[in-house]
């Protein structure tokens, strides 16, 4: 390899190691250095995977960030990386599962093939899989999981996702999907974590999910809503040789400093959401490890566009304006994120978009929009708690620095971080949110941005903007759907009530004992399965 191809080369691996670049685009570009001339062999490892062999054995412990005292076992109410990698990652399964790399495979599926222009969806079980309880998995199972999501009066998070179900057939060994319209993404959608399979009830309707019977690695020993989840390993799992740990606990440790301190004493073995001024302290100790996994989350501040006054566009804009996001990297993420510009997409996605123009810090336009919607003055209230989004109290202090000048005063309201996701979110008018993003644009748009999506915080609603998305899914034609997806974006970016103040990586603290594989970052926690992924070295 020449020179010119070795700075190539760093700068691909550099580009995609803060999530500049997708994996896909990454390989693509490296295969082409790689082809001119180096052995495989000399190309660094990028995220890569510990060299030890995977060994069983040992109690793990997992120390999140946002669990709640309203906590459930019911599938429908999770909503935070806690309740998705202890119910979902560990409980449970899907019929299919995201692997760390973003490809789509089986999991309580063997196979899924579309029919009837991907209207027709058949997913064929694995034989064999059990629940907990003994109980065979059948396509009933499947079925009752499903519309458990879809009734009328359901606030799963998963019901933008399922109301594009027509109808759903238990035949055999065969769980059968008609949808309304083709949709090529469903195998994906069915990922989503509120869609994991529990039995169904014995009278046929509805299924049971309160005594913690899935399928997954883990069978429930103990949970105490709000302070954690016990488990034993599931020596019937239908994965060979997984999971590795005979037992997992999750704990709550929502404060970063008590999270840091459990990691550091020895309590837990990994933590997540590290505070970025403790990343130091902990790379430089030799018996522990920081790991950043490139992702699609990002945070925001979210306006409520059907409420006064976020339902002026002006006002809107001169509030984007009136924050210096790069002034918030610098000081809360300490460089450890890259600059949102109000659009939902991250810039690693399928079918991302450039959506014009950067909204900067400028006090003069945040007055001019300001004046167009008839105000000289503005003042508001912001919620926003450690839960929210880490960071996110010391980010809205700043906002509220910024947009002094413009004549907008933030009262900056510090909620509770304990019930924040059940007493704030989708409640308050403007509130910070931590968004884990989703594998697909049709999914992103359908479970936070459509009309009649049940996650969308900001209250807004454009027909166009709905009759776009179902252009989108059933169009076939990559360059048509890339032009349809384009114009989506522009107009969340122009109109929308989202913030999007920063995309970050997911930044687990863990001890130097746990062994893993590539970390999938679609989704926090390995894409909620750590307990199952992961090992002990020793």
């Amino acid at each position: 390899m020449t020179e010119s191809e070795s700075k190539q080369m760093e700068h691909w691996i550099a580009q995609f190691r803060k999530g500049a670049v997708s994996r896909r685009e990454f390989l693509a570009r490296t295969t082409m250095l790689l082809a001119a001339g180096t052995a495989i062999g000399s190309m660094p490892s990028i995220g890569r995977a510990d060299d030890v062999q995977p060994k069983a054995g040992g109690f793990a412990r997992f120390g999140l960030s946002d669990a709640s005292q309203n906590d459930t076992l019911d599938p429908g109410t999770w909503v935070t990386s806690f309740t998705g990698a202890a119910f979902n990652g560990s409980l449970c399964n899907n019929l299919t599962e995201i692997l760390p790399d973003g490809s789509i495979t089986g999991d309580l599926a063997e196979s899924f093939e579309p029919e009837d222009g991907a209207k027709r969806w058949v997913f064929k079980l694995r034989d064999g899989v059990t629940f907990h309880d003994g109980k065979s998995l059948k396509a009933e199972d499947v079925k009752q999981s499903f519309l458990h999501h879809m009734a009328e009066d359901s606030s799963s998070g998963a019901r933008a996702i399922v109301a594009q179900v027509e109808s759903i057939e238990a035949d055999g060994d065969k769980a059968i999907f008609t949808l309304k319209t083709g949709n090529a993404d469903f195998p994906y959608l069915v990922t989503d974590y509120h869609l994991s399979i529990f039995p169904a009830n014995a009278d046929g309707t509805g299924i049971d999910f309160a005594r913690g019977a899935g399928t997954g690695a883990f069978t429930l020993e103990s949970f105490e809503p709000g302070i954690g989840v016990r488990m034993k390993r599931n020596p019937n799992y239908h994965k060979n040789n997984k999971p590795y740990f005979d037992e997992v606990e999750f704990v709550s440790v929502t404060e970063p400093t008590a999270r840091l301190n459990a990691l550091l004493t020895g309590e837990v073995h990994v933590i997540n959401d590290v505070d970025v001024r403790n990343v130091p302290l902990i790379e430089r100790n030799p018996d522990f490890a920081i790991t950043r996994t490139p992702s699609l989350r990002h945070f925001t501040f979210d306006m409520n566009t059907s409420v006064a006054p976020f339902d002026n566009p002006d006002v809107r804009l001169a509030l984007k304006y009136a924050i210096d996001r790069d002034d918030i990297i610098d000081k809360v993420f300490l460089g450890e994120a890259l600059k949102g510009n109000d659009n939902p997409v991250s810039n690693v996605m399928e079918y991302y978009a450039d959506t014009p123009p950067q909204y900067e810090y400028n006090i003069e336009k945040a007055k001019e929009h300001l004046a167009k919607a008839g105000l000289d003055s503005l003042t508001i209230d912001l919620s926003a708690a450690e839960a929210a989004f880490p960071g996110a109290v010391e980010a809205a202090v700043l906002f509220k620095e910024h947009a002094a000048p413009a004549g907008i005063t933030i009262n900056v309201v510090r909620e509770a971080d304990d019930g924040y996701w059940e007493n704030v979110w989708l409640k308050k008018p403007f509130n910070g949110c931590d968004w884990f993003g989703r594998a697909t644009l049709d999914w992103l748009f359908a479970t936070s941005y459509t009309s009649d999506s049940p996650w969308n915080n900001t209250g807004w609603k454009n027909a166009h903007f709905d009759e776009l998305h179902a252009l989108a899914r059933v169009e076939t034609d990559h360059s048509k759907r890339a032009v349809i997806y384009k114009e989506m974006q522009q107009m969340l970016h122009d109109d929308g009530g989202v913030m999007t103040v920063a995309f970050v990586n997911y930044l687990y603290g863990m001890s130097g004992r746990i062994g893993h594989g590539e970390i999938g970052g679609i989704l926090p926690a390995d894409n909620m399965r750590m307990s199952e992924r992961w090992w002990f070295k020793d």
